[in-house]
């Protein structure tokens, strides 16, 4: 191929690539509708928006320590809140759906049967990227069930959720748990 014929294609896909790349830097109409509002009730500008969010870790954090309260409370409805509509539940190498069908068909049925549920060494630990968050929590657990038998466990998770006008709310959640290795 020509050295021009190159040179005319790469300054064919930046020009392309540039102007996309503006219109999407300016065109903030549909973002800014969604912006919280100062305190005079003004929107936010984009920097400010995004330096409070930033500042906010605290509050995706608080939803994945209210999702362990609600569960050890044994409080479906205080769960439910806490995850998107649309969301995904993976747990011990399988994929549950949404929540709102784990909650359902697995979670749900087994609240009943449990008479305790307490967690032990909980850590939490989320980072920011914008609206979204990742989080990765470890723990033990042991839960006491009905029936007489008791399950305690060593168990990892990682979640991402996502920040709009509701606030933090889970979109994914994956958790895995093992018996305790003897020392």
């Amino acid at each position: 191929m020509h050295a021009w014929i190159i040179r005319g294609t790469i300054a064919l896909v930046l020009t392309a690539t540039t102007t996309a790349a503006m219109a999407q830097s300016t065109d903030h109409t549909e973002h800014a509708a969604s912006m919280p509002m100062n305190q005079s009730g003004q929107a936010m500008n984009h920097a400010d928006h995004m330096a409070a969010m930033n500042d906010n870790v605290a509050g995706a954090e608080a939803v994945l320590t209210a999702y362990r309260s609600a569960l050890t409370a044994r409080e479906a409805d205080a769960m439910i809140a806490l995850f998107a509509d649309e969301s995904f539940v993976f747990e011990n190498g399988k994929d549950e759906g949404s929540f709102a069908n784990y909650m359902e068909h697995h979670l749900g049925p087994e609240l009943d049967a449990i008479t305790s549920f307490v967690f032990g060494k909980p850590t939490v630990a989320v980072i920011r990227m914008g609206h979204m968050a990742f989080g990765r929590e470890t723990y033990t657990y042991r839960i006491e069930l009905t029936d007489g038998r008791v399950i305690e466990r060593e168990g990892v998770a990682t979640s991402v959720l996502t920040h709009g006008a509701d606030g933090w709310k889970i979109v994914q959640y994956h958790s895995s748990s093992r018996a305790p290795r003897s020392k």
